[in-house]
């Protein structure tokens, strides 16, 4: 089943939030999903002791460059969703992650220091490719975004999408409910209300139901 590499050498751009998002719209729509938390940072790992895992979902703490490539294959072939949560920086762990995708998302914010670094992530993604001989499908989500987009917004995503890059609509809004995962814990249906709750469900299901179609096109 699909292997889901978030990845990105810019702290801040929302990659754990992403992953969160992702693994409990999934879990919540059906899936089976297996989370690695690959950020010494943690956040994973700190989001999941805060409440009980959500149904359909496990979490491995402390994956390492070592046990990253076993740890996808084996719950690969679980039949479930594997989402890796990966450091910010340029890695042999993050390499070998990215060998065993079958689709890495670059979150990013609309800015152009965060487009500028992000773009260090395709590269990245390129050498694996000429590396493993095959192509890694991968996409970028926009994140923290407002609801009237800036011109700096439109123009890095016009940027992007004239140069073939795939961009994930819709984008992951600002919304308190999201960064409140990381203190609540669970998933936005089971944590207390914060702000405008029916809006931020809105807008994460539609953001995993985009990645699961990608993921179904990457199957065919």
């Amino acid at each position: 089943m699909p292997v889901v590499v978030i990845a990105s050498p810019k702290g801040g751009s929302g990659k754990s939030t992403s992953a969160v998002l992702l693994g409990t719209e999934l879990a919540h729509a059906g899936a089976q999903v297996t989370m690695l938390d690959c950020d010494p940072n943690r956040s994973l790992s700190l989001w999941g002791e805060r409440r009980a895992l959500p149904p359909r979902m496990t979490l491995l703490a402390d994956v390492t460059e070592s046990d990253i490539v076993k740890a996808i294959q084996k719950h690969d072939a679980d039949g479930g969703i594997v989402i890796v949560d990966l450091e910010g920086v340029a890695s042999r762990l993050v390499s070998r992650a990215i060998s065993q995708a079958d689709l890495v998302l670059t979150p990013m914010r609309a800015t152009t220091l965060d487009a500028t670094i992000g773009a260090r992530t395709l590269a990245l993604i390129g050498e694996e490719e000429e590396a493993l001989g095959r192509s890694i499908r991968h996409a970028v989500v926009f994140t923290m975004t407002r609801g009237i987009e800036s011109k700096q917004h439109r123009g890095i995503e016009a940027s992007l999408g004239g140069q073939g890059v795939d961009i994930v609509q819709p984008a992951l809004m600002e919304r308190a409910a999201f960064s409140a995962l990381f203190e609540f814990g669970g998933d936005l249906r089971s944590m207390p209300a914060q702000g405008r709750m029916e809006e931020a469900i809105k807008n994460a299901s539609a953001f995993a139901q985009a990645i699961y179609q990608r993921l179904t096109e990457a199957a065919q």
